[in-house]
This record gives structure tokens, sequence and C-alpha cells, in this order.
């Protein structure tokens, strides 16, 4: 069975960090590639970051891009997404997801196979 389990979520004041993790299973994850997502109340799901397994691409959105940093590890089956100089903005439930499929990276939802449940990030001011 394919699971995506995201976790790490929490209340951090503004300027804080957070770390959340991607633990996954039932599939081989180097065939993959990763992404976060996140959705604020009354928004879109927004892709946020992406990293192909295969080779460690890496892609940011421009709102996170320089605070955000997404990892993988390997051996854990785990990716991780560590988020520094949080503000009110970042408030949102956070998912990951994988894809399989070519091209790199993918940034709609509907590009995606499979989703683990989200983690609820929020950044007090």
């Amino acid at each position: 069975e394919v699971q995506l389990q995201a976790s790490g979520g929490g209340l951090v004041q503004a300027g804080g960090s957070l770390r959340l993790s991607c633990a996954t299973s039932g599939f081989t994850l180097r065939d993959y590639a990763i992404g976060w997502f996140r959705q604020a109340p009354g928004k879109d799901r927004e892709a946020i970051s992406c990293i192909s397994i295969k080779d460690g691409r890496t892609y940011y959105a421009a709102s996170v891009k320089g605070r955000f940093t997404i990892s993988r590890d390997n051996a854990k089956n785990t990716v991780s997404l560590q988020m520094n100089d949080l503000e009110p903005e970042d408030t949102a439930i956070y998912y990951c997801a994988a894809y399989s499929s070519s091209g790199f990276p993918h940034l709609q939802a509907n590009g995606y196979e499979h989703w683990g449940q989200g983690t609820q990030v929020t950044v007090s001011s």
C-alpha cells in the first residue's frame, strides 16, 4: 500500500523555523519526485517545493525561495522541508505528494499520483 505521512507542523512565531517530514512507503521512492504543497483557507492549493529523488533536482516557488530547503534521505525513504524565517503568510495546511511521470517539476496538484494527509503550520505575528 502506498503511503505518505506528513508530520512536523505546529505553531511558531514569525521568524521561527519548522521542519516538515514526509515518510513514504509502499513504492520505490527513487522512481518518483516528491512535492510539497500548501493550502491556506479560501485559497487554492499551491506547489511550493519539489525534489527529484533520482537526481536531486529541486524547485522552489518564489514565495519560499531562500527560506525553505527541501532534502531527501533515500535510506529512510523520507523527504524533509526545512522552513526558516517563517511568516504569517506561510500559515496553511502542508501536504506532500508523489509523482512518477516524466517532467520536472510538476506544479499542478492533478499531476501527482499519491498524497499524504496534511499537517497544519500556523505562524503567529
